[in-house]
């Protein structure tokens, strides 16, 4: 569903890390590896004659994987994916909108449940928790409080840890709500023990937001009457993750900020709120904002985050109101405290608009709830075949679909065509090398690279922390790296990790018309 001017207008790695310190991202190698993703050079100590690039994600063939094909479902789009570890079951939740065709209002816009045993092929149980019409059985699992305007957004992360079986799945989402005797917007939460029957918390909403029209004026600090009118505030769109590096719960949406003349919803930037329970919730704080470098009619439509080995992704939703109603794409940005953050890959989307008239040709959704499997990284999105931001929504295409990367490989380092500095003693074609902060490596049982070297080689070398070579540790003792693979095992020709005295050592990779996404120290199994 799409929004118009009166609706909804709401640690820096340290020099010398242990390689075993504690990751944040929970996955099955957690205890027994620790991954440096190149993704940025927060590891890196410094490297020569390279560039970064960053991986788009790949479509999957089947998409959409989700259809519109419910009288509930005129539009599909925004969702989210949990993936069980024991069983393998998917269980998505995405929003369906209907608009009019609802007799009643709390059904305008609902949460949607489907499942699958493969994440690919979904099928919408019917539950029949919700009619929709004079329909019984549907797979609505969530409704609206049929307030001002309809309960918007959907997301849905799990934690099992939680003490309250009732409450290990957890929901954040707009709508309307009454709050002593008066109607707010804002924040609302539900809580249910097995993602299917839904319990809403009875205070809302948790987090008042702003709903107003393009350019009002900012409401003085004493003056009253404006409820509606919250500068600085958390807007309709919410996607929720465990930042398990804090320790809390964090909400990453959509945040108004005045515009040139001081008027009020002019764009939208990053807001984050967080919270120990899920119920109460930090004061907003706007975290990241379009700038120079980005054309004026760019904002960010949301910007889903999620936490993968020690890293903040973010897949912002990058919309220009300027193209087919406003148009979405999606652009990577990263962050290591979860507050600065850093924006390398602008000149190539991750996940760019799709061409001609297919169902994500005009807005891209992207979610916080990514699905890392052995091999690969999915990517769970919805779409609409039009802009998001004006048009017709009834008269649009729409799906569920997913992309995917290889695992690891958000974005890798590979050499520069040419090199040519004065200070080389000959021109190098296609050489580069990496050299990564001291690591501790007592404990380290062995090292794998996640590397393409299909065209060419890659080496791996150790020097000591004051930079110097270490004998049989060596580019020239090490065997050569060959191949595309996500797990490259180094090896050198006559010395191992076990014979390295304790200390500090620098790890370089040494590349030759090859890629290098990550690199992973695998724990001794004496340790």
């Amino acid at each position: 569903m799409r929004l118009h001017a009166t609706e909804i207008l709401i640690l820096a790695a340290t020099c010398a890390t242990p390689w075993y310190a504690a990751r944040a991202q929970d996955h099955p190698a957690s205890g027994s590896a620790r991954t440096i993703l190149l993704v940025d050079d927060a590891d890196v100590l410094y490297r020569s004659g390279t560039r970064r690039e960053v991986r788009p994600f790949t479509r999957h063939h089947a998409n959409p994987l989700i259809r519109c094909d419910k009288p509930w479902e005129v539009a599909i789009a925004w969702m989210s994916v949990y993936r069980n570890p024991e069983t393998g079951l998917y269980q998505l939740w995405y929003q369906a909108f209907s608009g009019n065709r609802a007799t009643q209002r709390t059904h305008a816009c609902v949460v949607c449940y489907a499942e699958s045993k493969d994440g690919i092929h979904f099928t919408k149980p019917e539950l029949g928790l919700f009619p929709f019409n004079d329909i019984r059985k549907t797979n609505i699992v969530l409704i609206g409080a049929g307030g001002t305007s309809v309960r918007y957004a959907n997301s849905v992360i799990v934690d099992p840890a939680d003490p309250d079986p009732a409450k290990r799945y957890k929901m954040a989402f707009f709508d309307f709500g009454r709050s002593s005797g008066k109607e707010y917007p804002g924040l609302h939460v539900a809580f249910s023990p097995d993602g299917v029957h839904w319990t809403k918390h009875p205070e809302m909403p948790l987090l008042r937001v702003s709903y107003g029209d393009f350019g009002a004026r900012v409401p003085f600090s004493d003056e009253a009457g404006r409820d509606w009118d919250v500068p600085l505030s958390m807007s309709d769109a919410v996607d929720v993750f465990r930042d398990t590096k804090r320790g809390v719960f964090a909400i990453y949406g959509k945040m108004w900020f005045d515009g040139p003349d001081g008027g009020m919803y002019f764009k939208h930037g990053m807001g984050r709120t967080e919270s120990k329970d899920f119920v109460h919730w930090s004061k907003p704080q706007l975290v990241l904002t379009p700038d120079d470098l980005d054309s004026p009619w760019v904002e960010f439509h949301t910007a889903p985050v999620f936490l993968y080995e020690d890293v903040y992704f973010s897949l912002i939703q990058i919309l220009d109101r300027a193209k087919g109603g406003g148009v979405i794409d999606i652009e990577m940005a990263t962050s290591r405290d979860g507050l600065r953050w850093d924006r390398p890959f602008r000149r190539t989307f991750v996940l760019a608009r799709a061409t001609g008239n297919a169902f994500d040709s005009g807005s891209i959704f992207t979610s916080s709830t990514p699905v890392v499997l052995e091999e690969e990284i999915r990517f769970y999105y919805g779409a609409y075949s039009q802009g998001a931001t004006g048009g017709d929504d009834c008269d649009l295409g729409s799906g569920i679909a997913v992309a995917s990367i290889p695992r690891d490989r958000f974005a890798g380092i590979r050499p520069v065509e040419h090199s040519d500095q004065p200070t080389l003693r000959k021109p190098l074609e296609y050489l580069g090398q990496v050299t990564l902060k001291p690591i501790d490596l007592v404990g380290c049982g062995g090292i794998l690279v996640n590397a393409d070297a299909s065209a060419g080689f890659a080496w791996v070398e150790l020097l000591t922390e004051d930079g110097k070579r270490v004998r049989g540790f060596t580019r020239d003792d090490c065997l050569p790296i060959r191949g595309d693979s996500l797990r490259h095992s180094v090896t050198w020709k006559d010395r191992k990790l076990g014979d390295l005295a304790a200390g500090k050592y620098l790890l370089r990779l040494h590349l030759e018309r090859a890629a290098v996404y990550s690199v992973t120290l695998l724990k001794s199994k004496e340790n």
